[in-house]
């Protein structure tokens, strides 16, 4: 398989971060509120994960390596996965699993509207993110994932809900994602510089 290194090195990076955490929890490693600091980590995970997906193209324009594009479909999963774990941890850690707070939470923090909807388009493109799904949309299926670029900004609205306090990280992570969507424009995509000689040494590796 291609870039197989590649692949499996993206997963264990990835997967082995809600493991370390968890076991942070467990030894009491995360201060008084260990729950809050999961759901507050594996959100931010999430929406770091979708900033990467994001870049992965720009990437391999400009650098001619192909293993970027081979991690894109891992990488969005992955950000789904991530979008679950924070979703869980939410219910786990924050509401117990008291289901009847649940409408009394979305009243009085519609941000986890803003997030559910989120999560409910990332599904959606998770599902249809294999060859199957590609063929049979067809053309649709490229339409169909431009919802990503919806995600991005409901994902934004909702950390800018939660994190009012510090709006510098925000605005960190929403220069990052306007940056990237800048890169997407199609006049601005065909200039991007190219690093042949970066793309030769990845070749030569994979």
């Amino acid at each position: 398989m291609r870039y197989a290194w590649f692949r499996c090195s993206v997963f264990l990076l990835v997967a082995i971060w809600p493991v370390y955490w968890l076991y942070q929890a467990w030894i009491f490693a995360l201060g008084p509120d260990p729950g809050k600091v999961l759901v507050d980590r594996m959100g931010l995970g999430a929406l770091i994960l979708l900033l990467i997906t994001l870049a992965l193209t720009p990437l391999q324009r400009m650098t001619s390596w192909a293993g970027w594009v081979f991690i894109r479909r891992q990488m969005g999963l992955w950000c789904f996965a991530w979008a679950l774990l924070h979703l869980a941890a939410y219910l786990f850690f924050v509401l117990g699993l008291a289901w009847d707070q649940l409408g009394v939470e979305l009243s009085q923090r519609p941000y986890i509207i803003v997030g559910a909807l989120a999560l409910l388009m990332l599904a959606a493109l998770a599902v249809t993110s294999n060859r199957y799904s590609q063929r049979r949309l067809g053309k649709r299926w490229k339409g169909l994932h431009k919802l990503v670029y919806a995600v991005l900004g409901l994902g934004l609205l909702h950390f800018l809900w939660i994190v009012r306090a510090d709006l510098k990280q925000w605005a960190a992570y929403a220069l990052i994602g306007a940056l990237l969507l800048l890169l997407r424009i199609p006049v601005i995509a065909t200039r991007l510089p190219r690093f042949k000689k970066k793309s030769a040494y990845f070749q030569k590796k994979a």
